[in-house]
């Protein structure tokens, strides 16, 4: 795994914790015992024709709309997953790190993350999760924070 190569590399402790096979971020909260805006989400989009890793809270949804006023981009849409396969290609499909920067990608992160103390995420499969702090995150990721996401109701 791509990511844990570079968390080892990068010498900034986490933990990698197993579950029940999880296809969503809120799964993963599930599994974990962990509230879903602690689990972060990696969402790809297409901005202008590049594409851009978007992380998030598992609670929460991107608005688009919104998000392509603060990029100041003419276009914003969700990317195909058959492209997201071919860029995360050590990873499982819905499974991806929140690390755009290991896949060449500008990330933006949801300033509701921001005050976090941690942060924990799909480790590449669906089985496992990493957990680690949201300072060495910032630090290692370089995430442009922005306002973008609401909250789904339940």
């Amino acid at each position: 795994m791509r990511v844990i190569e570079f968390l080892d590399k990068s010498a900034v402790p986490y933990q990698v914790s197993e579950h029940p096979p999880a296809f969503t971020a809120q799964q993963m909260a599930a599994a974990e015992h962990e509230p879903g805006r602690f689990v972060a989400k990696p969402v790809i989009i297409k901005v202008d024709g590049e594409y851009v890793m978007c992380v998030l809270s598992a609670c929460c949804k991107i608005n688009l709309g919104e998000l392509k006023d603060q990029l100041d981009a003419n276009s914003v849409e969700l990317a195909q997953e058959s492209q997201i396969g071919r860029i995360f290609d050590d990873c499982e499909l819905g499974a991806e790190p929140p690390f755009g920067n290991l896949y060449d990608l500008p990330t933006v992160m949801d300033k509701a993350l921001e005050k976090d103390d941690h942060i924990k995420f799909q480790a590449g499969t669906h089985e496992k999760a990493i957990s680690m702090s949201m300072d060495d995150y910032r630090k290692l990721v370089k995430p442009r924070v922005l306002t973008f996401s609401y909250h789904m109701s339940s």
